[in-house]
């Protein structure tokens, strides 16, 4: 199939609805974040384990909280590209059921979809690790604690975490009810998704 026929293919698929977005951190290259498998990607210089992990957080929270604050002071040159525009545009015309992310950043938010299911959670809001409570990202980056003595973390699945339950569901369910399934940015490497 040559591009022009591919992108007629594409469009038609569009069009007929019923479509998911599976996207992952390629997506959101495009606006400034750094990937975290390719050969420059974030892994590539940080060992997850050591920063991003349950252990981490319990273990070595300073290093830990390093590591977040630099993800939380997101510049605010960091917009949604032209994919997640064009995503948020579909699903607003009713062609997209439902965007099943593995991306933390909330770009699609941002663009404007609704139908999110974030698989990895998101940097925001902040929460307790011990009782749960919500909290500002202000009093993370202070390193403050929760009232309960509990230590801050932003909202992202760590190594050593299952997946939410939730978030799971719907892409379970807008999965096995879609016509098309468009996967973006993402090498589908990651276990369990």
């Amino acid at each position: 199939m040559d591009i022009e026929s591919g992108a007629k293919w594409f469009a038609e698929r569009i069009k007929k609805g019923r479509v998911v977005i599976f996207s992952g951190a390629g997506l959101s290259t495009e606006s400034g974040l750094a990937d975290f498998r390719s050969k420059e990607g974030l892994w590539a210089h940080v060992d997850p384990m050591q920063y991003a992990s349950v252990n981490a957080l319990e273990r070595d929270y300073n290093s830990f909280r390093e590591f977040y604050k630099a993800r939380l002071y997101v510049p605010e040159s960091v917009k949604p590209n032209k994919g997640h525009k064009y995503i948020a545009k579909w699903e607003a015309d009713g062609h997209v059921t439902g965007i099943i992310t593995q991306n933390v950043d909330r770009l699609h938010q941002k663009a404007g979809s609704a139908k999110i299911a974030e698989l990895h959670g998101s940097l925001e809001p902040v929460r307790c690790h011990s009782c749960g409570k919500i909290w500002d990202k202000e009093f993370f980056l202070d390193g403050k604690k929760c009232d309960c003595g509990g230590l801050l973390r932003p909202g992202v699945v760590l190594f050593g975490e299952m997946l939410p339950d939730e978030p799971l569901r719907l892409a379970d369910e807008w999965s096995s009810d879609c016509d098309t399934f468009i996967v973006l940015g993402s090498s589908l490497v990651v276990s369990p998704a």
